[in-house]
């Protein structure tokens, strides 16, 4: 069956009186500057600037519409939204180590071997260090050696380059080692950490893991 044209617009302009009866009229009341209640079925002026509210034809509350905020107040929710954000981003982050901590290790066992592993790398770098400081040290013996023929005078060049060379090599072969000293420390700090939250994260129960 076709609706004429004519039909559907009369359809239509029922619809919107309904709409409209259906809405019925509105009160707006709110409490002025001395705590009376001020209504009107358009917003009072004592309002403007005031928390109020939408009575509906029952008079029951249909809307309230809040106060402005103050300078004041918006900064503080500003400060609010950034703290949540943050507190946020920092969840999310922990979600991720955490996450990454359990894809990592499947066990405790696991959390030590990789430690007595990357202790034992350390280890073994300090000791190539050291070897290295004691054959620079060699060899730098014989520069001096040689540089007591000529007490009181100028060294020869390349025996002065010899000394200063072995100096320097000993002065860098020493800087290595107590950045490997600082990097165990790192190192036992790092796994500490990690047995610790891993033990944390298997008491959970799996539905509450990441």
């Amino acid at each position: 069956m076709t609706i004429s044209l004519r039909a559907r617009c009369l359809l239509l302009l029922g619809m919107l009186l309904a709409s409209t009866s259906d809405a019925g009229p509105r009160i707006f009341c709110c409490a002025d500057g001395s705590g009376r209640q001020v209504c009107g079925d358009i917003l009072p002026t004592a309002c403007y600037g005031r928390a109020y509210r939408e009575l509906g034809e029952s008079g029951s509350t249909a809307r309230v519409v809040e106060a402005p905020l103050t300078v004041e107040q918006k900064a503080q929710r500003a400060a609010e939204e950034q703290r949540r954000k943050e507190h946020e981003r920092l969840a999310n982050e922990q979600k991720r180590k955490d996450q990454a901590l359990l894809n990592t290790y499947g066990s405790e066992k696991d959390i030590e071997a990789m430690r007595s592993r990357a202790d034992r790398d350390l280890v073994a770098a300090i000791q190539a260090a050291e070897e290295r400081i004691v054959d620079i040290r060699r060899k730098r013996k014989r520069f001096e050696d040689e540089a007591e023929f000529y007490k009181g005078r100028e060294l020869p060049a390349d025996v002065a380059k010899g000394l200063r060379d072995a100096d320097y090599e000993i002065g860098a072969q020493q800087s290595v080692i107590e950045s490997k000293k600082k990097d165990r420390e790192s190192v036992r700090k790092k796994y500490d950490d990690d047995l610790r939250r891993y033990v944390e994260l298997s008491k959970r129960p799996p539905s509450a893991r990441p």
